[in-house]
């Protein structure tokens, strides 16, 4: 999924507009924040609000593309728990959006129960 993103991205936005690619691959850890344990985890997210925060995230300035996917289930340990793709012009642009971006996702998108 990343290896196309990259290509589809490198192909459809503009040379002027693309100077840099970040990637998150989120994976559900053994341990918790708090240290515990974790054997699974049962996860859910709201589809419109991340594509709703996806569109607004690309109208900021420097910014090519966004893409995001987020896995729905029941995960195991090590299972995807979502990827995130971020394209822009400059590191100074790409950055800070990269950062808000997730952490948006995970505190109002994403809705996970650990096992």
């Amino acid at each position: 999924m990343i290896n196309q993103w990259i290509k589809e991205i490198k192909k459809e936005c503009p040379a002027d507009m693309l100077g840099m690619i970040l990637l998150h691959n989120g994976i559900v850890r053994a341990t918790a924040k708090d240290g515990g344990k974790v054997q699974a985890m049962n996860l859910s997210y709201d589809k419109a609000k991340l594509e709703a925060t996806v569109r607004e995230f690309k109208k900021k300035d420097g910014i090519a593309d966004i893409k995001a996917w987020i896995n729905e289930g029941h995960l195991q340990v090590g299972d995807d728990i979502m990827n995130v793709c971020v394209a822009g012009r400059f590191r100074k642009d790409v950055l800070p959006v990269f950062q808000e971006l997730i952490a948006v996702i995970k505190t109002k998108i994403v809705k996970e129960e650990e096992m």
